[in-house]
């Protein structure tokens, strides 16, 4: 099956919302790190609406595409770009929102692994080691390919002991050297009077050890990222490919010919309708749920999946400098906990602990005390509980250990499986390394159900998500000159860079919504996010609820859930007039989005 072919089984037009909206541009493939032409802006044809795929699928009735999907976190939204742009029909669904669940609420880190790599060479474990060389691969990939979404960001690791300074500092050279040409600045060492420039915040004695004086810190280089827009990305590009994708739908019930899976009974959850869908062979790249799944088809099956808890605080800018981070790498427990800058905020984490499967993880007040515990002595900004602007908490979906008494001390690896009843499982695994996951999984699927005459090679090593290919690190210029003074004028300078870093070259045209429809107006004060961005989410990128939108379109959930709670009225004002909300629809919204909400504040 051509690509070609590919493109054209994805059915139906979305509204447009400008003419510009004609010509933006999708993704692209390359052997370089440069994103070239889009092919499919040259098509003029944007994606399909929700209920146009929905609507597709059951005119499909029994033809059984080749590949089924079921999760549309990072690893699922990879696979069903994989699959497409191989030029096999695909189907994703899932059962909440793209990046509801793990790949919305990471750390926010495109990373190797530091933690991983001292174990490596203290547990002499070379497949520590491994997976430390892949994630770094993986990291420049992910950085390339999402330039918009994406950042190089220096992480400082402040030594208060002298024996400290040369032992992080041959750790960090050490993770330079495993990521060779893949690196992005060599570590290096800085001292005490030149730290305490960069990172003001930072302590420059620690008396919880005696009064000691920091002696420098090592500042070396990862990656940092906006996890739930870059789902977002990854489904929209793969439904740009040809993928049908599917978001709040849930799989209820396998068919079977035989002992194996040919299908599906899939739930729209927001209307309660049904429908099947049949495939040659089914993914589960449901991420905490993958034994959920794996026992509606088998309630025999053993679980291969642990969930962990990560938990997280984010806290006002001044915590920490907007263009550097902090790790400190040994914590009470033996736990690493980072102080990062992010979307104009601070972020703290994480907490690493066993954790029951649910899809609103809370933070505990145990988990908020640990955090603020472990930074209070490297910061002269005191750690108030009264500063959380938000808490939040994410289950990793760890490769199961079955003797494992802890999670802090598990590999991040991932397993693939192939079930008795030819499903294939993905589970494990970590941001970073999604692609790499979502390719061996589809290689698999491929290989299952026979498709190797039909499929083409992985394509997806230089391939740019949506708004990738336009972008340039000065976009947000062109976006702060759209609009007129006729109209509701160009936008300020911190939205236009917030568009342009949200939305990549796509920013353009949610700035020609803004003026042109008079939406111009931000949401809440003191956030750039605006309201033309609540209409362009619901047109262009799946948005179907006020949680969608303020958890995962934008992420003013995370940043500040006071402003969130703030900005929920016009926004299900807004959702509802563009998704033709009936008025208890909207009551649902506002109640929904409320207990939603809730579980983003501190416990106390």
């Amino acid at each position: 099956m051509s690509l070609g072919r590919a493109a054209r089984a994805a059915t139906g037009t979305a509204v447009a919302i400008t003419a510009t909206a004609l010509a933006v541009r999708g993704f692209a493939l390359s052997s370089d790190d440069e994103l070239p032409r889009d092919p499919w802006s040259e098509q003029g044809r944007p994606l399909p609406t929700r209920a146009e795929t929905i609507a597709s699928l059951k005119r499909a009735r029994t033809t059984p595409h080749d590949v089924l999907i079921i999760g549309g976190g990072a690893t699922g939204s990879g696979c069903a770009l994989d699959a497409a742009t191989r030029g096999l029909s695909v189907v994703l669904v899932e059962g909440e929102d793209f990046g509801a669940g793990t790949s919305g609420r990471s750390t926010k880190l495109v990373h190797g692994g530091v933690r991983y790599l001292e174990k490596a060479v203290f547990q002499l474990d070379p497949g520590q080691l491994k997976l430390v060389f892949e994630a770094l691969q993986e990291r420049r990939r992910l950085l390339a390919n999402a330039p918009h979404l994406t950042r190089a960001l220096p992480i400082a690791t402040p030594c208060y002991e002298w024996w400290e300074v040369p032992y992080y500092w041959a750790g960090m050279k050490a993770y330079d050297l495993v990521a060779g040409s893949q690196g992005l600045t060599m570590s290096s060492y800085a001292r005490a009077s030149t730290v305490s420039r960069m990172f003001p915040q930072l302590a420059e004695t620690r008396l919880d050890i005696g009064r000691r004086s920091m002696k420098g810190a090592i500042v070396y280089y990862d990656g940092q990222f906006d996890d739930a827009r870059m789902n977002v990305a990854l489904a929209c590009t793969a439904a740009h490919a040809g993928a049908a994708v599917v978001n709040h739908t849930k799989v209820i019930k396998f068919y079977k010919d035989g002992d194996k899976i040919v299908g599906v009974r899939a739930r729209d959850m927001l209307t309660g309708s049904e429908y099947d869908v049949y495939a040659k062979v089914v993914i589960n790249a449901s991420g905490p749920f993958t034994d959920e799944i794996r026992k509606l088809s088998d309630n025999e099956a053993q679980k291969i999946m642990t969930p962990a808890a990560g938990t997280h605080l984010t806290l006002p800018a001044y915590y920490c400098p907007s263009d550097l981070g902090m790790i400190i790498p040994k914590t009470k427990d033996g736990r690493v906990v980072f102080v990062l800058p992010w979307l104009g905020a601070c972020v703290a984490g994480t907490t690493d602990t066993l954790s029951e499967v649910t899809m609103t993880p809370s933070a505990t007040k145990d988990e908020i005390d640990f955090i603020l515990e472990s930074i209070a002595p490297f910061l002269k900004v005191e750690a108030r509980r009264a500063d959380i602007l938000s808490a939040w908490s994410g289950i990793r979906p760890l490769a199961a250990d079955p003797g494992a008494k802890n999670t802090e001390n598990m590999s991040r690896d991932h397993v693939i499986a192939v079930e008795k009843d030819g499903m294939v499982t993905v589970t494990g695994g970590k941001w970073t390394t999604y692609r790499r996951m979502a390719e061996e999984a589809v290689d698999k699927a491929v290989e299952i159900a026979g498709l190797a005459g039909e499929a083409g090679k992985c394509r997806t090593l230089s391939m740019g998500v949506v708004g990738a290919h336009g972008y340039t690190n000065d976009l947000f210029v062109r976006v702060a000159q759209r609009g007129g003074s006729g109209f509701g004028g160009p936008p300020d300078e911190a939205v236009a860079k917030h568009l342009a870093t949200s939305y990549g070259d796509r920013a353009l045209v949610v700035a020609d919504l803004a003026a042109y429809s008079h939406l111009s107006k931000r949401l809440v004060p003191n956030h750039p996010i605006i309201e033309a961005e609540v209409v362009y989410a619901a047109r262009a990128e799946y948005c179907q609820t006020a949680v969608d939108f303020l958890s995962r379109r934008t992420r003013l959930a995370f940043l500040d859930v006071e402003a969130a709670e703030k900005s929920l009225p016009r926004v299900v004002s807004l959702l509802g007039t563009e998704l033709n909300w009936s008025y208890m629809r909207r009551r649902r919204e506002l109640a929904n989005a409320k207990a939603f909400l809730s579980t983003f504040r501190a416990a106390t």
